[in-house]
């Protein structure tokens, strides 16, 4: 995963004193369409019961070697209409509110998924990872 624009300029700010950075509550979603670093370019479904998943720090391992990955599996509500006509969801965006709100971070999928009628989406424990380079 990347660090959005928005997310660099606060922790730079943060480490050089210029500013202090609270850490937020993550909220990942799904996006069809590739995110930039400056936040554009995300299309999240808009309908069948999409939402954002709420995170706490207790759904994150802890650090290590520049890495972080999420403790347990995150489980997007039921669809319940097709998420994206046509389209298979290709990215994860992390967001610091429930709606709208700053990306803080994206990543490309693993593999494409069409979310349809019925299907429930989940990103498996330890299979979102973001690292620092």
């Amino acid at each position: 995963m990347s660090f959005s624009n928005y997310l660099e300029n606060e922790v730079l700010d943060h480490v050089t004193g210029k500013g202090a950075y609270t850490s937020p509550t993550n909220y990942v979603g799904l996006s069809s369409t590739t995110p930039n670093e400056n936040g554009t370019g995300v299309t999240e479904p808009g309908a069948g019961a999409y939402a954002r998943v709420t995170t706490s720090a207790s759904d994150w391992n802890a650090a290590s070697a520049g890495s972080i990955a999420n403790a347990n599996d995150l489980t997007f509500p039921t669809a319940s209409a097709d998420w994206v006509s046509g389209s298979n969801l290709t990215y994860v965006v992390v967001y610091d509110a429930l709606t709208s709100g700053n990306m803080i971070y994206y990543g490309q999928l693993n593999t494409a998924k069409a979310v349809l009628n019925g299907d429930t989406a989940k990103i498996p424990a330890g299979s979102l990872t973001i690292t620092l380079d």
